[in-house]
């Protein structure tokens, strides 16, 4: 029950955030897998040649080059808090550690994947479409780059 009621609190304070977002029927079209990975690799590689400050504000802004149509670039801290979200600036500077999204905590499953051996990897789970406004099945991609991991999601 808990986690259903943060999972409702996650998609009410979401879905108020469209101010600016495209109608729906005029989305770009959905980004891809592939997009995704390079997106986060040149997030990446922005992030060890500039630095943590430079990269903190090109992730953050909404018109700059890590955000296309429903891709978007977050960072995270070791400790679960965003530093960067490209769509979403009032989750920057907040612990979501214990964000539920449809009972997955993505951000503690963002973590576990970047503190593992391989470093990336896939997290499944329900998430607010910016575009769209709808929730719908997510997969995004991260990686860990230096402290701080890094990653695009892709809509179903």
């Amino acid at each position: 029950m808990k986690n259903l009621i943060r999972f409702l609190g996650l998609t009410l304070f979401a879905l108020s955030l469209g101010g600016g977002a495209a109608m729906a029927e005029d989305a770009p079209k959905r980004g891809t897998a592939d997009e995704a990975v390079a997106m986060v690799k040149k997030a990446g590689a922005f992030l060890q040649k500039n630095g943590k400050d430079k990269a903190v504000a090109a992730f953050n802004d909404p018109k700059g080059e890590f955000i296309a149509g429903d891709l978007y670039v977050f960072m995270f801290d070791k400790e679960g808090v965003a530093l960067a979200h490209g769509q979403n600036a009032k989750m920057v500077n907040k612990n979501l550690m214990e964000l539920s999204a449809g009972g997955v905590f993505p951000i503690k499953e963002f973590l576990k994947l970047g503190n593992s051996p391989a470093g990336k990897g896939w997290v499944t789970y329900v998430w607010p479409n910016s575009i769209s406004k709808k929730l719908e099945e997510k997969n995004t991609y991260v990686e860990k780059v230096g402290e701080y991991v890094i990653g695009v999601g892709i809509y179903k």
